[in-house]
């Protein structure tokens, strides 16, 4: 099995405008709304990090944490978001490895519990996340699933 480097962005700050631009790709969200959420956590003005998982200096997975995922209830915060492992290194564990990292870094920090909306089901409870209730996202039509992890 392949050997990756799995990384917080203020281990390598140098790939800042690469990663905030390879989450744009992945999700749609400006490339300056990433810049923004890292810088905070560069300047040390955030304890919402950026997770990402390397081939050599290659990303192909990462996760972020932000306060609210774009969804009605602030009161479940700080979530995970961005969650994204490139299609030909899927099912080799790396976005788990990714969820495991995020969970003890914030835990270090005395952060928990951690929240995560998403539309998967079966996936994240493999890492310890729990079902806790439904949230209606920003825009959408139908409510969808908020986890969380203690």
């Amino acid at each position: 099995m392949k050997k990756y480097q799995y990384i917080t962005l203020r281990q390598r700050p140098e790939l800042k405008d690469t990663a905030a631009n390879w989450f744009h790709e992945k999700w749609g969200v400006p490339t300056e709304a990433y810049l923004e959420c890292m810088n905070d956590y560069l300047n040390n003005t955030s304890e919402n990090g950026w997770y990402l998982c390397l081939d050599g200096d290659k990303i192909i997975g990462g996760l972020g944490v932000i306060d609210n995922d774009f969804h009605n209830r602030p009161d479940l915060s700080p979530n995970v978001c961005a969650v994204y492992t490139e299609q030909e290194y899927r099912c080799q564990g790396i976005a788990g490895a990714l969820l495991n990292l995020v969970v003890e870094d914030m835990k270090s920090k005395n952060i928990a519990p951690l929240y995560l909306v998403t539309d998967h089901t079966g996936f994240y409870e493999r890492y310890g996340w729990e079902f806790l209730c439904m949230v209606q996202g920003d825009g959408e039509p139908e409510p969808t699933r908020m986890y969380i992890h203690k």
